[in-house]
Formats: structure tokens, C-alpha cells, sequence
């Protein structure tokens, strides 16, 4: 009989800290690699445009990111429960269009406007995760729904026009420091506080869990349907805060804001390496996804590409993305992350 077989560490170093490095060695793996696919396109657009590598296109860039980054905040926590959210784009629409009305014709100041606005999308969040959870319906056929009661809504808020707002928004949207807009420092503490949450709290490990094998979360005793009823309510609660951001950039409120950006916050999201099937996702990495995205847009804009071809290429981004994601989903073994899970202590 041959003796059992043990496994043991280096001296000085328990299985637990390699299983940690070996998992932070793979995440800062997936930083570099967006970073350098990311550096790849900032030096081509730099050798094809001669205006491309200046502080004011930078600055252009990220004062124009940060709807969408807030946006692909939301997106990755759906997707990390395995759902998804189609109607971000129209809420965005929707909330933006009660915060120009609110300024202007109701006379109310900022903060209520947006709070106002941060209300309505709250509210769609809700009924998409009620009609969600309640009556088992996929998110996909929920929110595409969503998307088409929010975009009317919109619509008939602003009677089909934009709304000039002008002064009421400049605090938001006026340059600051370095040229950048106060709405892009709140999208950066956004980016830190979603990642803080789905990596190092217990409702992250929930979202992970759900995602990756939400039968074996009902089997182990915790009820999944709070859980993702409060995920898609802050994504309602971001594409709200996206409403905001686009109003203080735009100073104007469109009820055609945001049309396709869920488009671009999924494709973001994906490139980030956020799986379609659920489990798995980087708030951070999604981040770096929305810069590749506009990036590329802004890079298209600036070597004189149409907007047919901006739109022909962003489309096969998202296509090379989803094809990566089942390569990863592939080779993934899904069980792994609820046993990892299920180890974890509190």
C-alpha cells in the first residue's frame, strides 16, 4: 500500500498566500494586458493622426467617458449575476430629460434635479429586477421591454426636444483640475467603490456565487432574489447617474442620449474580460475596457473614418469579445469559483 500523498508549502509560505498570489498574479496578468492592447492603440492613432497624442484630446476623452464608465459599472454587476441589462441607454435618456426639465421649467436647484433623476432611474431598476425575480422572466426580454417604456417616457417628458440647461449643470460639467470635470473623478471613486464591493464584501461574493451556480446558492441556504433585485437597482441607479453626467457635459438634455450605449458599455464590459455566462468580472478591468472603446472612437473620428465604419468596427469588437469570452468560459472550470466560495470563511 503506498503511503498517502500530502502536499506541502514552501517554508515561510502557507497554501492559502500561493493560492492568493497565483489569483493576483492572473488579475494583474488581465491589468497588463488591457494596459498594453490599450497603449497599442494610442500609439497607432498617434503615428496615423498628428493631433491625436495632445493633452486636449486627452482631456476631450475623459471628460467625455464618464456616462459610459458609469453605465459599464452597472453592466458588470448584472452580467456577474448572469443577467443583463438592455434598457441602460433609455434610462439614461429618461433620467436626463426629468434633470433638464427640473432646471428649467420647474426651477429646482442641482442637487434635487439629480437626485430627481437618480429617483427615476432607481425606479426602473426595480421593476426590472421585480418582473425579473418575481415571475422568472430572462433579464434580456425584461429590460428590452424597459428599454422601450423608458425611451417613450423620455420622449414625452421632453415633448421630443432637447432641452438647452446651460448654467444650471456647469458644476458638474466644467473643467477643474488638469482639465477635467468634476464627473469624472466621481466616475473614477464609482470604478473603485464597484470593485471594492465584488471583490472584498460578502454581497460580492453573493454576485459571484449567483452567477456562477445559482441553484447551488438556493441549496446552501441563501436566497438569491434579494441579492438580485438590489443589483439591478443600482444599475437603474447608475444609467440614472449616467442621465446626469450626459446633461453636465452636453449642457443639454437629449431624449436621444444614449442610444447604443449599451452597446458599447457591454462591449467594454466583455473586452474586460466580464463573462457573458456569469461569475466572473472586474470593475476595474471594465474600466479599461470603456477607455480601449473610446480610444478607438476617438481615434476613428480623428483619422477622418466615417460614421458607418466607426460603427462597422466598434460592432466587431464586440463580436471578437463575446469570441474570447467562450474561449475563457471554455477552459474555465466554473466550479472552482463556488468551492473557492464555499471555503471562504464569514
Amino acid at each position: 500500500m503506498n503511503p498517502p500523498t500530502t502536499t506541502t508549502a514552501e517554508p515561510g509560505r502557507s497554501p492559502l498566500a500561493g493560492r492568493m498570489g497565483g489569483h493576483l498574479q492572473g488579475a494583474a496578468a488581465e491589468h497588463l494586458g488591457l494596459v498594453l492592447v490599450l497603449a497599442l492603440l494610442v500609439g497607432m492613432f498617434g503615428a496615423l493622426s498628428e493631433n491625436f497624442l495632445s493633452a486636449l484630446t486627452f482631456t476631450t476623452l475623459a471628460n467625455q467617458i464618464p456616462a459610459l464608465t458609469v453605465v459599464a459599472v452597472g453592466m458588470t454587476l448584472v452580467l456577474v449575476i448572469g443577467g443583463i441589462d438592455l434598457s441602460v441607454g433609455s434610462v439614461l435618456a429618461l433620467s436626463g430629460g426629468i434633470l433638464g426639465v427640473a432646471l428649467t421649467s420647474w426651477g429646482l436647484p442641482l442637487w434635487l434635479g439629480a437626485l430627481l433623476a437618480l429617483g427615476v432611474g432607481l425606479l426602473a431598476g426595480i421593476v426590472n429586477g421585480w418582473v425579473t425575480v418575481a415571475w422568472a422572466v430572462p433579464s434580456f426580454i425584461v429590460t428590452l421591454g424597459m428599454l422601450e417604456i423608458a425611451r417613450g417616457s423620455a420622449y414625452l417628458v421632453t415633448a421630443s426636444q432637447s432641452l438647452y440647461v446651460g448654467e444650471p449643470v456647469q458644476p458638474l460639467g466644467a473643467p477643474t483640475a488638469l482639465g477635467l470635470s468634476p464627473t469624472w473623478f466621481l466616475a473614477i471613486l464609482l470604478v473603485a467603490a464597484g470593485q471594492v464591493t465584488l471583490s472584498r464584501t460578502i454581497f460580492g461574493r453573493y454576485m459571484i456565487a449567483i452567477g456562477t451556480n445559482e441553484q447551488a446558492v438556493r441549496l446552501s441556504g441563501i436566497d438569491p432574489r434579494p441579492v438580485k433585485m438590489i443589483v439591478f437597482a443600482l444599475v437603474g441607479v447608475l444609467a440614472g447617474l449616467g442621465g446626469v453626467f450626459s446633461v453636465a457635459y452636453l449642457e443639454t438634455a437629449d431624449p436621444n442620449a444614449g442610444i447604443g450605449i449599451e452597446l458599447a458599455a457591454i462591449a467594454a464590459v466583455v473586452i474586460g474580460g466580464t463573462s457573458l455566462m456569469g461569475g466572473r468580472g472586474s470593475v476595474v478591468n471594465s474600466f479599461l475596457g470603456v477607455l480601449i472603446i473610446s480610444v478607438l472612437q476617438v481615434g476613428l473620428a480623428q483619422i477622418g473614418a466615417s460614421e458607418p465604419v466607426k460603427r462597422v468596427v466598434t460592432g466587431a469588437v464586440i463580436v471578437l469579445a463575446v469570441i474570447l469570452d467562450s474561449y475563457r468560459h471554455r477552459f474555465a472550470p466554473r466550479g472552482e469559483v463556488w468551492r473557492r466560495l464555499r471555503k471562504t470563511p464569514g
